[in-house]
C-alpha cells in the first residue's frame, strides 16, 4: 500500500462525505482490497 495514495484517498472519501457508519472501510487493510 502506498501511504500517500491511501491517505489521500481516505480524506477525499471523508470530504466527500462518506458515512461515519462505514469508516472501517477506509481503514488501511480494507483499502487494499478495493484497489
Amino acid at each position: 500500500i502506498d501511504p500517500y495514495a491511501w491517505l489521500a484517498s481516505t480524506l477525499s472519501a471523508i470530504v466527500n462525505g462518506h458515512k461515519q457508519s462505514q469508516i472501517d472501510q477506509l481503514l488501511p487493510w480494507n483499502y487494499a482490497e478495493t484497489v
